[in-house]
């Protein structure tokens, strides 16, 4: 478990870049990312993808409302083992007034594809706690 809150911290996840246009995290595979038959569970890689496209879409909307994922559909093209770490970089493909597409990639150590997804967020027009926002950000404000 790491210091970041919720299942990113569960997971293992590190944030390591974060902007309205690109977020970056990792987090190396355990024995807690596995299935039962002994590989790497694709929830894993659904739910992180889920995270950092809500980040990255959270600080593109700023203070103007809160995202909310709609859809999350995530490819897996390689089995990770543990020990892997993996990296995951969200990228826009669209942000407008209602709604967010963003693009993942999860990567291996030697930057060898391992999932691709699309992850669907809804933008409501809701209070986002200033203090969410600015654990990511440093600022509560969209530049």
């Amino acid at each position: 478990m790491s210091e970041v809150p919720g299942l990113d911290g569960a997971l293992g996840v590190e944030h390591l870049e974060a902007s309205a246009d690109k977020v970056v995290v990792r987090f190396t595979i355990g024995e807690h990312h596995l299935q039962p038959f002994g590989i790497p569970h694709g929830g894993v890689y659904c739910a992180v993808h889920e995270s950092t496209a809500s980040i990255a879409g959270q600080i593109w909307l700023g203070d103007k409302g809160i995202v909310v994922g709609t859809n999350n559909s995530t490819d897996f093209l390689r089995q990770a083992k543990v020990g892997d770490t993996i990296t995951v970089t969200a990228t826009p493909i669209h942000r407008g007034r209602s709604q967010q597409l963003w693009h993942l990639d999860s990567v291996d150590q030697d930057d060898k594809l391992i999932a691709q997804g699309q992850v669907r967020l809804a933008n409501l027009d809701q209070q986002l706690p200033p203090e969410v926002l600015a654990q990511f950000t440093g600022s509560v404000a969209r530049d």
